[in-house]
């Protein structure tokens, strides 16, 4: 996760699908569904890589599939107010 994270944070889609999908399998992290889909949610809203934008989105669905509704509000807030750091 330490070098995924800063260029996630930085805005990064590849490394934001790369963490989402950490998050989603527990892989090197703790699983976090509501990480797992902000950062899913994140690559599959920005990546400019076609292949990528759908491996995004069908991963976020997946892990939506394990949330409740307030749950998945919740990571949608988190994704909205999202900001890339310098």
């Amino acid at each position: 996760m330490s070098y995924w994270l800063p260029l996630a944070a930085q805005g990064d889609y590849v490394a934001q699908y790369a963490l989402g999908s950490m998050y989603a399998l527990g892989q090197g992290v703790p699983q976090d569904d509501a990480l797992a889909y902000l950062w899913l949610n994140l690559a599959a809203s920005r990546a400019t890589d076609a292949s990528i934008r759908d491996q995004a989105a069908k991963s976020r669905d997946r892990v939506a599939g394990r949330m409740t509704s307030e749950q998945i509000a919740d990571a949608q807030r988190m994704a909205r107010d999202w900001g890339p750091t310098r």
